[in-house]
């Protein structure tokens, strides 16, 4: 492949990136399907539709780029100041949008302000400790020198799975599951990829924090904050009735017959 990539979008039509695409759209699949509420968005990068299998009845896509393609209607927006009044979100999506973010630390703030408590992120990262990221470091030492290509995009930067965990615990998310996925080489032809397909399961079994790219979901938790569930009003209302006092009995006032039995007439 001669010419250099530059956006993960174009990158995302290659060879290895379809390979990627593919595992990322299961795993998204897989977490939202069972997570509720009313309102969820994803945050950039339309060619994965991250929200695909949810069933909230509110689903938005927000980008910075206006001629990308989108699985549904999109709206413009700046990452580090959402449209959105604070804990109005029940799930927020990041398809690659923190590497790709001129300030991920903000846009991951916006996000912790836009969620309900308890609400729900889920991230999805290339990982710089994989076989992927070492050639892409490689590549870029030989940049420098005045030759060799690239084989991620040039745009953005890598965030390590450990670090993200940090910023997320900084900002009182839980991780709530992790994993990670696409173990074979950085290689650049379907029939090569093909050939590489035994990686995978290998790679899950003997090397499992080296693939190309990491899963979270993450919790928003507030400190304080107790859940009712589903049921308070009527354990609410059991707790208010009227209990008796053990040992004691009402007596009703004593009828003429009893009266007289007693005293003997």
């Amino acid at each position: 492949m001669s010419g250099q990539i530059i956006g993960l979008q174009d990158w995302f039509e290659t060879p290895p990136g379809r390979y990627l695409l593919a595992w990322e759209q299961a795993q998204f699949d897989e977490a939202v399907a069972d997570i509720f509420g009313y309102h969820a968005l994803q945050l950039g990068l339309g060619c994965v539709d991250g929200l695909r299998a949810n069933r909230m009845p509110h689903r938005w896509l927000a980008t910075t780029d206006p001629v990308v393609p989108a699985p549904r209607a999109a709206f413009l927006t700046d990452f580090a100041a959402l449209p959105f009044s604070a804990n109005s979100l029940d799930l927020v999506v990041l398809p690659h949008t923190l590497e790709l973010s001129p300030d991920p630390h903000a846009t991951l703030r916006e996000v912790e302000r836009v969620l309900v408590p308890e609400g729900r992120v889920v991230i999805c990262g290339l990982n710089p400790a994989s076989l992927w990221g070492m050639r892409q470091r490689r590549a870029r030492l030989y940049q420098r020198l005045g030759f060799g290509e690239l084989f991620l995009p040039e745009a953005g930067d890598f965030i390590g799975y450990w670090r993200l965990r940090d910023w997320l615990r900084l900002l009182s998310f839980e991780v709530e599951s992790g994993r990670f996925g696409a173990y074979r080489p950085a290689v650049r032809s379907d029939a090569w990829l093909e050939r590489c397909r035994w990686f995978d399961r290998a790679g899950e079994r003997w090397w499992p924090i080296f693939g190309a790219v990491y899963f979270l979901v993450a919790v928003k938790r507030v400190r304080g904050m107790r859940l009712l569930s589903a049921d308070w009003r009527r354990a609410s209302q059991r707790a208010s009735a009227p209990v008796p006092i053990a040992g004691r009995v009402h007596r009703g006032p004593p009828t003429s017959s009893t009266s007289s039995e007693g005293h003997g007439f």
